[in-house]
C-alpha cells in the first residue's frame, strides 16, 4: 500500500518550510515596524520564532513571544483582535494563490530549554558526570 502524503510521521515538506519561514519574516517584519495600530502591540517587543504551515499551505500556525515573557496573554488577545489586518498583509507580502489563515499560540519552547538547563544543572546529574568510568563496573576486577 502507497504511503499518503500527509502521513503523521513524515515531518513538513520543503514548501511548508520555505511558506513559514517567509511568513515568519514578514510578520516579524510587520510587528518591527510598528505597523499595527495596536497599544498592546506597539508597546511590546514580540519574537516569532516559528511558524507551522498545514500541507495544503491555508493555515498558518504562528508562535510568538513577548520579549521576557510578560504579558503573553494581552499580546496574544491583540494578536487575535488584529488577526484580519495581519492575514491581509501578510497576503500582500507572500506571494500564494491563497492568504491563509492565521492562528496565534504561545511559543512555549523557551521554558521547555530552561526547563532542560535546570535538569543538566541538577545535583543528580553533577554526581553522574563527576562518577569515575569505571566506577560502578564490577565486571572488570572479577
Amino acid at each position: 500500500m502507497a504511503k499518503s502524503r500527509f502521513d503523521k510521521g513524515a515531518g513538513p515538506s520543503q514548501r511548508q518550510l520555505r511558506v513559514g519561514e517567509a511568513v515568519r519574516h514578514a510578520l516579524a517584519d510587520i510587528l518591527a515596524r510598528g505597523e499595527v495600530m495596536d497599544e498592546v502591540l506597539t508597546s511590546h517587543v514580540i519574537t516569532v520564532p516559528e511558524v507551522r504551515m498545514s500541507p495544503d499551505l491555508r493555515l498558518a500556525t504562528i508562535f510568538v513571544m513577548p520579549l521576557g515573557g510578560q504579558d503573553a496573554k494581552e499580546v496574544l488577545a491583540a494578536l487575535d483582535r488584529n488577526r484580519r489586518f495581519l492575514r491581509g498583509e501578510l497576503a500582500r507580502r507572500v506571494n500564494l494563490k491563497f492568504a491563509p489563515d492565521v492562528r496565534f499560540r504561545l511559543d512555549e519552547s523557551f521554558d521547555e530549554a530552561q526547563r532542560i538547563d535546570t535538569l543538566l544543572q541538577s545535583e543528580k546529574v553533577r554526581r553522574d558526570l563527576a562518577r569515575p568510568e569505571g566506577a560502578g563496573d564490577n565486571d572488570e576486577e572479577a
